[in-house]
């Protein structure tokens, strides 16, 4: 927030964060909605967010005039809600009303798009950047996942489908563990049974590939699409992806003839395809970039052409929908599974605290083909006797290979299950394995079955 002499500056002319008003420089005159400013910022500059979207800094040396427009108060009192419903709650009269509402907000951002059939998905926020909007007048972030406020942003949705929303969480995605996942699970199941023809998941993007791999466990016998998408960058920039990646993966739950888990991201740098992933095949492999999200060492499933709204299905081995088939839920996982990255100098002691610790699970990340140093033997030996000890390769690209070389050949004669997926894949997989089975025995053999494509 503001401090010394910002602080004064703002007190002499009786604004706050959140009011709009006009300040005039001695060159310029800049009209928006006053910022907050961090905690650690200096006292010598405001930030107005202008209508173009863009935050500006003003140094108030140059300040000659503020002007109050209208106050944060008076900006709230006008602004117009437009009512929602839950799905299976009205009936016929019900949908009609929503119809009604959904087709006046389009019209009102220049819309005019009819609903020609009756298709419905539920959208679940869970938080993370795609999930949220910046509340301009007090510089917090907020859930923007209402009916309302979904319609009124990406006004597009309205001639795709009727889209129910909910707040299921709002957390980081870094925040997220395998508690969340179930309750994640738990509510698409529900929404299954509603029967929604898609389910949305509106998600943080650092640990949606973790989400995916382990919803396409805990989901099986899916009737229709269930769908995580992110963003890379804040719906308030002008180079967001949030309104593209959201149209993309509404229209892919929609219309797609597909079952399962997938993930919706940006295809490449431009606006034009988002790309759709196999929930466990996908990784984020750049901080920032909006085309992050690659599947590995396989094509997309599908491509969408946002403007022409044309789906391009790479993939001729999905399940295609079937409302008629009944989900079933699995939403179980053991946290006691630990994911570790072997290097060059690694402490085999790291093991055998995990033993110590009563770990049920380890999943290690080999070098190249799925090798690890001979000075860890006997600590992996022993892990074996009591847990689950699973390899996998660091190396983004290509397959599991340990039959190739006598450190994989030893590490499969001491109970090593090869798992040739993703490591962040397996670690979601060992999670649920161990909450899914009643010996080791079964879940050694779970693991080598194929039940989510997951496997190159």
């Amino acid at each position: 927030m503001y401090k010394g002499n910002a602080y004064k500056l703002l007190e002499s002319y009786d604004v706050k964060v959140g009011d709009r008003i006009v300040v005039k420089t001695r060159d310029n005159e800049y009209r928006g909605i006053l910022m907050p400013r961090y905690e650690l910022a200096d006292d010598m500059h405001l930030v107005i967010k202008l209508r173009s979207g863009y935050n500006i800094g003003v140094s108030i040396d140059e300040i000659v005039s503020i002007t109050l427009e209208s106050t944060r108060e008076e900006e709230e009192e006008g602004a117009v809600i437009v009512g929602r419903g839950e799905v299976d709650g009205g009936g016929e009269e019900e949908e009609e009303r929503k119809r009604r509402d959904h087709r006046a907000v389009s019209l009102e951002h220049g819309y005019v798009y009819e609903h020609s059939t009756r298709i419905r998905l539920a959208m679940i926020s869970t938080g993370g950047t795609i999930a949220s909007r910046i509340d301009y007048r007090t510089g917090g972030v907020k859930a923007a996942l209402t009916a309302e406020e979904l319609y009124s942003i990406v006004p597009e949705l309205s001639s795709i489908a009727l889209i129910d929303a909910e707040v299921l969480m709002q957390e980081y995605s870094e925040n997220l563990t395998p508690m969340h996942w179930s309750i994640m699970a738990e509510r698409v199941g529900e929404k299954m049974e509603q029967g929604y023809d898609g389910v949305v998941i509106a998600h943080g993007t650092d640990t949606m590939h973790y989400t995916s791999s382990a919803l396409s466990f805990a989901l099986q016998n899916l009737p229709v699409p269930v769908v995580l998408v992110g963003a890379q960058r804040s719906s308030d920039r002008p180079s967001s992806d949030a309104a593209t990646n959201l149209i993309g993966a509404s229209l892919f739950a929609a219309n797609a003839d597909t079952s399962g888990v997938f993930v919706a991201m940006h295809n490449g740098r431009s606006d034009d395809k988002i790309a759709i992933h196999m929930g466990t095949r996908v990784r984020k492999n750049h901080t920032s970039s909006r085309d992050a999200f690659k599947s590995i060492d396989a094509e997309p499933i599908a491509l969408v052409d946002v403007d022409s709204r044309r789906i391009e299905m790479l993939a001729s081995n999905i399940r295609g929908r079937d409302k008629g088939r009944r989900p079933v839920v699995k939403a179980r996982f053991d946290e006691r599974v630990a994911l570790i990255k072997f290097y060059p100098g690694f402490d085999p002691s790291i093991i055998e605290h995990l033993i110590s610790k009563g770990y049920r699970g380890l999943v290690i990340e080999g070098t190249g083909l799925g090798h690890v140093s001979k000075r860890c033997f006997n600590a992996i030996r022993d892990a074996t006797a009591s847990m689950l000890v699973c390899m996998t390769s660091q190396c983004i690209w290509g397959r599991l290979r340990m039959t190739v070389y006598d450190t994989g050949r030893d590490l499969l004669s001491m109970g090593v299950v090869p798992l040739d997926m993703l490591p962040e894949t397996a670690l979601t997989k060992v999670m649920w394995v161990l909450a899914n089975s009643s010996s080791m025995d079964e879940a050694r053999s779970m693991l080598l079955s194929n039940i989510a494509m997951e496997f190159k």
